[in-house]
């Protein structure tokens, strides 16, 4: 049958797919935020200060940083089902080393490779997104990749509280990895990179067989040269990684600290904060469809977040329902981020979409990435002042409010500066 005369595939058989892979991402969601829940537990275990405890998480995102920008380009060249089936493996590997680590360096190597293979969900998710469902869906199902992934998060709190309290956090992190190879398996079995492999009508044209594939770093560059990537680049790190690095890290020992919480009493709230930002992310996937821009949902979502963090900054010794709300707030204008990914998929070329994404999404790295370790040290420093042990400082928790919303503030002005796309793809 001639491709014109194919349908398009079964909206259950398109949801089974990107499913599979949303499950992977939330795998690493999941991964991702554990050791804000076990802050304890690893602090316990492997003898650490509280910058030594936030390296040890940042291990996670140095490696999913460094992975972006090849993922990207290893999509665009290889297509996203290898990809994620090798991720799926060598991430329940890194699991399953994390959780039965002898000493503090294969705890940190465990949570690199977790960091490194889980890399590869995002970007392949949201490329199949692009092959298995409509275009005019895009920025929709971009936001309910993130809420579902976002559940992950949701089940590193309360959730892992509960079943670390009962079986040990090791074995929990052992059984989280047997699940990511199992995942493994069921998407090389079930996921294929486009309908056509199916035998269905592709949503968006095949590259020419004649067409020339670019050198990996010529592609690279090539996407590079374009100013929206390294504007958009910069957005999600502060809108994004503000909330990952609270959420991750340092909101439990915050809420503990200046609310005299319990672990499990700040885990809820947090858990809040998780729910709202996948809201978040699809009520601003949504409307950016509905209103056909990306950057007024954006600004709106920014203006949130950055808001709860100069509240709080400021007025920090306000009552926690208060707070609570104030913090859910700030994670459903977060949630915003999402429109990063449509809008640099169509501030290039086609042909540079996954490599695109792949670099936006190291953005979203970035922020944690330095931002969890900063704030340890200046925990440190602040606890060291004031001659605190084993507790930590309201003055140095207040400083790292201001610091985050600092860091919000910039994306906002990378967020002025680029174009709006109009939700249309600015080249063929």
């Amino acid at each position: 049958m001639s491709p014109n005369h194919l349908s398009p595939p079964p909206l259950r058989m398109s949801f089974i797919i990107w499913g599979l892979a949303a499950a992977f991402y939330l795998f690493g969601f999941f991964q991702r935020v554990t050791p804000g829940v076990l802050t304890e537990e690893l602090s316990t275990t492997f003898d650490l200060s509280r910058a030594a405890l936030g390296n040890l998480s940042a291990f996670y995102f140095y490696f999913y940083a460094a992975m972006q920008i090849p993922v990207g380009l290893l999509v665009d060249r290889i297509g996203p089902r290898k990809i994620l089936t090798a991720g799926c493996m060598l991430g329940g590997m890194g699991a399953l080393m994390f959780g039965f680590a002898p000493t503090l360096g294969w705890a940190a190597v465990g949570r690199g490779l977790v960091g490194g293979s889980v890399a590869v969900a995002w970007v392949s998710m949201l490329m199949l997104v692009a092959q298995w469902f409509s275009p005019a869906r895009f920025a929709s199902m971009s936001g309910v990749s993130l809420a579902v992934g976002t559940m992950g998060a949701v089940l590193a709190g309360v959730p892992l509280r509960a079943l670390s309290d009962l079986f040990g956090w090791r074995m929990v992190m052992g059984a989280s990895g047997m699940i990511a190879v199992a995942l493994g398996l069921l998407i090389w079995i079930y996921v294929r990179d486009m309908p056509s492999q199916r035998g269905y009508k592709n949503h968006v044209a095949k590259r020419p067989a004649n067409e020339v594939t670019l050198p990996l770093l010529t592609a690279l560059g090539h996407t590079l040269r374009f100013p929206a990537v390294w504007l958009i680049f910069w957005i999600p790190s502060g809108v994004c990684g503000a909330i990952l690095t609270f959420t991750g890290l340092w909101g439990v020992p915050y809420l503990t600290t200046w609310h005299g919480l319990s672990v499990k009493e700040a885990s809820l709230i947090i858990t809040g904060m998780l729910i709202a930002f996948a809201a978040g992310s699809l009520f601003f996937g949504a409307l950016s469809d509905k209103l056909k821009q990306r950057k007024l949902p954006y600004f709106i979502g920014a203006v949130l977040s950055i808001s709860g963090f100069i509240i709080l900054g400021i007025q920090p010794e306000l009552p926690i329902s208060l707070v609570s709300v104030l913090l859910w707030i700030t994670a459903f204008g977060g949630g915003s981020m999402v429109l990063s990914f449509g809008y640099v998929k169509e501030s290039v070329p086609h042909h540079l979409g996954a490599t695109a994404v792949g670099i936006v999404n190291l953005g979203v790295m970035v922020g944690p990435l330095v931002q969890q370790p900063v704030l340890g040290a200046i925990l440190d420093h602040y606890a060291a002042v004031e001659n605190i042990t084993g507790a930590y400082s309201k003055a140095g928790m207040t400083v790292c409010m201001l610091v985050l919303a600092v860091w919000v503030g910039s994306s906002i002005v990378s967020l002025m500066l680029s174009r709006e796309t109009h939700a249309k793809p600015r080249f063929a």
